[in-house]
């Protein structure tokens, strides 16, 4: 019984922190959404969250890494802390075939772009003030595509899936399911959630599968 209760004494403080965390960079989210990234201060967050200055850098770090924080937060959606490379394996790991696995891809792109696609707006809008972010959009840009090799690796060893090259599916996937085409299609061009789902779908078979 001791050992029980040390063991969940041990793990309060961690999610305590984690609690922290996600509290700030919830309130930096909301904050930057609504005034832009150069118009909030890290002392504006703090004051939204309801903690100390210091504990903004403490916890998560300078402005530009809060900023990456809150676009990892909006990818992972209901997933996180956990990021969306480790649950997205899982659910590539699931499928037996190529179709079901482009299935997936397509699901996950119409389930997540609502969240990324303003942040990474945002992004953008501050990269042409801010080198820092135009320096972390350029990295998560290449992040987002290696991430997409990894699914290409899964889609290749699967029956029905095309003779491709790794960087030429990762490509195809990236180009397909990036956020600025889910905000052309959706929010300039008026489609619903479920054209554009099926519309990720079809691209991706087309390109990817076999016949």
């Amino acid at each position: 019984m001791d050992a029980v209760k040390t063991s969940a004494e041990s793990r309060a403080p961690r999610r305590h922190a984690e609690a922290t965390r996600a509290r700030i960079v919830e309130a930096a989210h909301a904050l930057m959404v609504d005034k832009g990234y150069g118009r909030t201060s890290i002392a504006d967050i703090a004051r939204e969250a309801g903690v100390a200055v210091q504990t903004v850098y403490n916890a998560v770090g300078s402005k530009r890494e809060v900023l990456d924080a809150v676009l990892d937060a909006a990818a992972a959606g209901p997933g996180a802390p956990r990021r969306v490379p480790e649950f997205m394996a899982e659910r590539a790991g699931a499928t037996a075939t190529a179709r079901e696995m482009v299935a997936v891809l397509a699901a996950w792109f119409a389930e997540s772009q609502p969240r990324v696609a303003p942040v990474i707006r945002l992004i953008r809008e501050a990269a042409a003030h801010d080198d820092a972010v135009a320096e972390l959009e350029r990295r998560r840009a290449s992040q987002r595509l290696a991430h997409y090799g990894l699914a290409a690796d899964q889609l290749r060893e699967r029956p029905g899936a095309r003779d491709l090259p790794r960087a030429d599916v990762a490509a195809l996937i990236w180009s397909v399911g990036h956020p600025h085409t889910y905000a052309q299609l959706v929010e300039v061009e008026g489609w619903s959630l479920a054209e554009y789902a099926a519309w990720v779908e079809r691209a991706l078979a087309a390109a990817l599968l076999e016949g």
